[in-house]
């Protein structure tokens, strides 16, 4: 008997979770992009993308009155989420309890140079009924990144010169063995809402302990994750040096 598979989702949603809690740079949804809040730059990138009604899921009333400003949807969820799939979770379920969203595109709130192709990218996979969670990747050019812990490579099974593959490990290990290209993993996804349920429900599984990479939870409980190939990796602002690049590129961008 083969396994059931869901149809293609036809009511999305992009969520955008957000804390102030920050190591490198507290606060920093709040930080100043050209005069805008880096959260409502990341917002704007989101809406652009026109995948579906966009929300930010945020554990402070700060962010929210943020985004409100700006004339955004924002959800106050539980400050203590471990995770940004527990916050999108929470404040998907608040604002659709009857579930008509049937997937939830998870668009990070440091990104707030992102491409809305980009996006789109990450939600496409799941235009196959087979697939649970979509995410992006990108061909790794530098050596050093080959070998650096920090960039998590995302083992696919990929036909040569194709743009989409099911992921079958993550790893921060150089992988996998031989000629070919690697790929360095994104944390954009984009997952069926049932897959979404299931996955935070699920408890933490071994190598993704020992990895440190929650994404192997999935994979060890049975959903497939595909993903995207796309050109370059989205800058994430996680210090005040990202920060300063991040104000270069978009006043570049607005200047054109």
């Amino acid at each position: 008997m083969t396994a059931p598979v869901s149809p293609p989702p036809s009511n999305p949603i992009v969520v955008i979770p957000a804390r102030m809690a920050s190591t490198r740079l507290p606060g920093k949804p709040l930080a100043d992009i050209l005069g805008v809040p880096m959260i409502v730059h990341v917002l704007r990138r989101a809406m652009e993308a026109e995948i579906g009604p966009v929300i930010v899921a945020c554990a402070e009333k700060e962010i929210a009155k943020a985004v409100e400003a700006a004339g955004g949807t924002a959800v106050l969820t539980r400050p203590d989420h471990p995770s940004g799939s527990d916050r999108i979770f929470e404040a998907v379920s608040l604002i659709d309890p009857d579930g008509q969203y049937d997937a939830v595109v998870n668009v990070q709130g440091d990104l707030p140079t992102i491409e809305p192709a980009v996006v789109r990218a990450a939600f496409a996979p799941l235009s196959d009924p087979a697939v649970d969670i979509a995410t992006l990747v990108v061909p790794i050019t530098r050596e050093e990144e080959r070998t650096d812990p920090n960039v998590v490579k995302a083992v696919l099974e990929l036909a040569p010169s194709a743009k989409r593959g099911r992921a079958l490990y993550f790893t921060r290990a150089t992988a996998p063995w031989g000629e070919g290209d690697l790929y360095h993993h994104i944390g954009l996804y984009a997952y069926r809402r049932a897959a979404l349920e299931r996955y935070v429900r699920l408890p933490p599984s071994v190598l993704e302990q020992r990895e440190r990479l929650e994404q192997l939870r999935a994979l060890a409980f049975g959903l497939r994750i595909d993903a995207a190939v796309v050109d370059a990796v989205p800058l994430g602002v996680d210090t005040p040096a990202d920060l300063e690049r991040a104000r270069t590129l978009l006043a570049r961008r607005f200047s054109l």
